[in-house]
């Protein structure tokens, strides 16, 4: 449990959302109902938890978002998924590694007076992941573990010393008014704050390789949320108590990522922002190892039940880990880095801040569409569950995500930073759209051309063991022929 804790803690990548993300936010919308937006987000994902650990205790896959949404919504529309989610995951992953040299720079400059250019140190961080990435893993949990809880530790610290050092001499409690979220850019303000928890959903794609998957998905899940929650409010609410309320829009806005190391160094001195700047680097690190091994998850998924090619599916017969998905990660990241550098391209702006905010939306649309699914698992699977958790608490968080889509498409052109009228405006939502219907066709395909294939979709690891065998008879959920799903999500020999 551990290990499955750190990998989910460290996807959502505190000290990076709360140099980063908040800052952005602050300066770039203007918006100072920040620290509240986190609680109403974590709020949401609480509610979508209840149903997603419920029907998580049924179907244990590492595909996750795809398992359960070809289990909810049928085949086609999990296919869909998947594709969704290895767009979303890759943009996060690879948009990492634009950020990684900027991170890195003022550590280099400090211990040895070196300034690499971006792409050495991406192509430094790139092997660390890539050999990382085909270990096991608790040796992956050790290392992040390490990293994340002297992150988590130099954020209260800094949390301490703003609260400690409040501008006008006296705490306000301004930023947390509800009044600060009825605004215009409310719905910039909720997405940004969803980036934020990007990560705390990864917690069932390790289900297959946990020990006790019903007790450590679940605390996994709900630990998360709630230490995400903690901290990004208490962070950002803090930094309005140093700064002043008043003032924190335009400081952001003027000191971007370096307003908190700027606070840091006025309240703790030069030790604690030297501290600090190696665990921003550390915290890219991180996040890097931990999507890396959520996406290479994917791909094994979708290898082993062959809707990718077979390979994908294959493991390290030492480790466990999935070999073939991992490297071929690897290699995706490796031509990114490489292409960038080549072309002379910012690895800040047009791939860390662009990759990082789209695939921050394709999770979003992801959770969204698996809570409509797990509605629709119970009600067609007749589990028995509490009507709480089967319908009640996933109906709620499917409202209030289907009007945070909304409200992100209409303003994504803000989270880009662009105008209006920029063809980026639509160009992210309309690749979701088509990744998802190319998916869709692809199922459909399969169900025609290769129905051996297509029965084994959603099954997990019970679609190696299962007997698949195309014939006239159909199965329980959409009339696929040979092995069906019973109604508690485990796999039917025909």
């Amino acid at each position: 449990m551990p290990s499955v804790i750190f990998f989910v803690l460290s996807a959502a990548a505190p000290l990076t959302v709360v140099a980063g993300v908040v800052t952005t936010g602050y300066g770039v919308i203007g918006v100072t109902g920040i620290p509240l937006a986190f609680l109403v987000v974590a709020a949401v994902l609480g509610l979508f938890s209840v149903g997603y650990v419920a029907m998580a205790r049924r179907v244990a896959n590492a595909g996750a978002f795809y398992a359960y949404v070809s289990r909810g919504l049928g085949r086609p529309a999990g296919v869909g998924a998947a594709w969704v989610a290895l767009l979303a995951y890759n943009a996060l992953q690879v948009g990492l590694y634009g950020t990684i040299g900027a991170a890195a720079e003022p550590v280099l400059d400090r211990l040895f007076g070196a300034h690499p250019d971006w792409w050495v140190v991406a192509l430094a961080a790139w092997a660390t992941v890539g050999v990382l990435g085909v270990l096991r893993v608790d040796v992956n949990g050790r290392v992040l573990a390490a990293l994340l809880v002297a992150e988590i530790l130099v954020i209260l610290v800094f949390d301490l010393g703003q609260l400690a050092n409040p501008a006008g001499g006296s705490v306000s409690l301004a930023a947390l008014s509800p009044d600060n979220l009825a605004v215009p850019g409310v719905g910039a303000v909720l997405v940004l704050a969803i980036l934020g928890f990007v990560g705390f959903e990864s917690a069932v794609v390790f289900s297959e390789e946990s020990r006790d998957p019903r007790r450590t998905v679940p605390v996994a899940t709900y630990l998360s949320v709630a230490i995400i929650a903690a901290v990004y409010a208490l962070s950002a609410w803090s930094m309005t108590v140093a700064v002043g309320p008043d003032r924190i829009v335009a400081e952001a806005g003027e000191q971007s990522v370096g307003l908190i190391f700027n606070l840091a160094g006025a309240h703790l001195g030069d030790t604690a922002v030297t501290i600090g700047q190696a665990l921003f680097l550390t915290s890219v690190l991180a996040a890097m190892i931990s999507f890396h091994n959520t996406t290479a998850r994917y791909a094994f998924a979708l290898g082993r039940e062959r809707v990718l090619p077979r390979v994908f599916g294959q493991t390290s017969p030492r480790t466990g880990a999935p070999r073939a998905a991992s490297l071929a990660q690897s290699a995706l990241g490796l031509v990114v880095i490489v292409l960038y550098a080549a072309n002379g391209w910012d690895p800040v702006v047009q791939l860390f801040y662009w990759c990082g905010t789209s695939g921050g939306f394709g999770v979003l649309l992801l959770i969204a569409t698996t809570s409509v699914a797990v509605i629709a698992f119970f009600a067609r699977s007749g589990a028995a569950e509490t009507l709480w958790r089967r319908a009640v608490a996933p109906g709620l968080a499917t409202l209030a995500l289907l009007v945070v889509v909304a409200l992100a498409v209409d303003n994504f052109a803000d989270l880009l930073g662009v105008s209006p009228e920029s063809p980026l405006r639509w160009a992210v939502p309309v690749a979701y759209l088509t990744a998802a219907l190319l998916g869709v066709l692809q199922a459909l395909l399969l169900r025609r051309r290769r129905p051996q294939t297509y029965a084994r979709i959603g099954l997990g690891a019970e679609s190696a063991a299962a007997d698949v065998a195309p014939g006239p008879g159909t199965d329980g959920t959409d009339g696929t022929a040979g092995a069906g799903v019973a109604d508690d999500g485990t796999a039917v020999r025909r």
